[in-house]
């Protein structure tokens, strides 16, 4: 007896997009989830009335109709929709030699550049224009009908055949990396930094180790839908993700830890959770990352020992310190909501502590803080190594918070005096809470130099999702891995019938 067709391990983003999807397809899928609540690094957490969200807070296309966003079609396809608050600009960048606003409109944000290059703004508009056309072609074909296997052949050529046509000459792009396409457009070096920060932003690797399709889509879909904040938070778009896999017959088990997939004679059986209780499937799917999958849920022999060493060698980006504070808002009406701020220009940004990360997302939805009050989120580059629950490790991690607190000074210079409440994490509650190898935002992956796996494992019935999977990293990425993984498990008529019934 099988207790479903398909058990997930995992309700992060890209485990709940490919689950929800399955149950759409009419398929019994389980999604197991350690914690108390879903949501994985997306997840949101109240403290003393403060509604804090533990990662992702800058989104595309959340609610545009037209939007290629792959989260926004899944939610399409299951029913569900988001109420999200549409914001320009999107930000602003604090530089040593000063700040300036990042407007969605690419010529706004060229004159903002042009205040302290004007050249280099010129290079930037050259760059953006050598990467658009290939956003272009993208939008022809859904990513609701893309898969992982040779019957994407058949789907593209019979129902997107133009599209295919237009992205001929861009595939060369289709592998390169932003900074081939930077070393040929741009000369500036106050320019190329600014590219490799929105590429650090975007993947935690600087332009010559990112992918070119996904900075090509992240400037198409800010200057075409915009950039807004989901009301609620993070935990509203995972709470969508939830009501659309519940709606469809798919089931959402809080507090059931997995510890080993269960594999016979080379084939997954099912799972086994911490407390003995065995659940039978023939298929499942890890949202854990490549590391605490192959490790923690696997025997060493259920996987051959060269595929196993191989997979273990990818190289990971580091973990992070993250300051969440809850703060009185008096006098602080034109606050705005997301800032970079880079301490140390001749020093890397991807040195730990030099480039941070702030959002005030309660600017936009003043729920998620008590009244009179703001909710921050501050975070930067931490390597894992060193850090030890010891003696020291409260002492170290107000230490290491100071660089978060100096870059939220540069926006609200009193922040200290405002502070009602303070929390600190380190590596260590990165790795804790999100159980994820020493903490990692996920694989660091050089473009050029190596590929993200596919859902596929040498396992049969066993795949991956999420961003340690293709596409990567990001919250568009993590979706298009669960849409990728759901749609290999169907025929790819099932997936042409459910694009019909969106009339995509």
């Amino acid at each position: 007896m099988q207790d479903s067709d398909v058990i997930v391990i995992g309700s992060g983003i890209g485990g709940l997009c490919a689950a929800a999807l399955i149950a759409r397809y009419d398929q019994r899928v389980i999604v197991c989830e350690s914690h108390t609540i879903p949501g994985g690094a997306a997840h949101n957490f109240r403290r003393r009335g403060f509604e804090f969200d533990s990662g992702p807070s800058f989104y595309c296309g959340l609610t545009d109709a037209q939007s290629l966003n792959p989260l926004k079609q899944v939610l399409d396809v299951l029913g569900e929709s988001l109420e999200a608050i549409r914001y320009d600009p999107l930000g602003h960048y604090h530089f040593p030699e000063g700040t300036f606003a990042v407007y969605s409109n690419t010529e706004l944000y060229r004159q903002e550049v042009a205040k302290f290059t004007h050249y280099g703004a010129t290079e930037l508009e050259r760059f953006t224009h050598r990467l658009l056309p290939l956003y272009e072609a993208m939008k022809g074909i859904p990513s609701l009908a893309l898969r992982a296997d040779w019957q994407i052949a058949p789907v593209l050529l019979r129902h997107y055949l133009p599209s295919l046509w237009k992205m001929l000459p861009h595939l060369p792009l289709v592998q390169a990396s932003v900074g081939n396409v930077m070393d040929a457009t741009v000369n500036d070096s106050w320019a190329r930094r600014l590219i490799d920060l929105e590429c650090f932003l975007l993947s935690g690797l600087k332009a010559h180790s990112t992918i070119a399709p996904e900075v090509a889509f992240m400037l198409g879909e800010r200057s075409r839908a915009g950039v807004e904040y989901p009301v609620g938070g993070s935990g509203a778009i995972v709470n969508a993700l939830v009501r659309g896999l519940e709606r469809w017959g798919g089931k959402l088990l809080l507090g059931c830890h997995i510890e080993q997939i269960l594999v016979e004679a080379g084939k997954v059986v099912g799972v086994r959770s911490r407390k003995g209780e065995i659940l039978k499937a023939p298929i499942v799917i890890s949202n854990a990352s490549i590391w605490d999958t192959y490790t923690k849920l696997l025997l060493p022999e259920d996987l051959p020992a060269s595929y196993r060493q191989a997979a273990l060698a990818t190289p990971a980006v580091d973990s992070f310190m993250h300051l969440h504070l809850g703060i009185r808002a008096d006098g602080l009406e034109n606050l705005t909501g997301h800032h970079v701020v880079v301490h140390d220009s001749s020093e890397d940004i991807t040195a730990p502590g030099n480039t941070c990360m702030i959002s005030i997302p309660s600017v936009w939805d003043a729920a998620l803080a008590p009244k009179g009050h703001h909710v921050v989120h501050a975070y930067t580059l931490e390597p894992y190594v060193g850090w030890e629950r010891n003696q020291e490790y409260e002492q170290k991690k107000q230490k290491k918070a100071e660089t978060l607190y100096r870059a939220l000074e540069k926006i609200i210079p009193d922040l200290r005096q405002r502070v009602v409440l303070e929390l600190i994490g380190t590596p260590l509650t990165h790795a804790y809470y999100l159980r994820r190898y020493q903490g990692s935002y996920g694989p660091a992956i050089t473009a050029g130099k190596g590929m993200f796996p596919g859902p596929h494992t040498p396992i049969q019935g066993l795949y991956r999702v999420g961003d340690s999977t293709m596409p990567g990293i990001g919250v568009p990425a993590v979706a298009a891995s669960g849409i990728l993984c759901a749609n290999g498990l169907v025929q790819s008529s099932q997936t042409v019938d459910l694009l019909k019934s969106l009339g995509v």
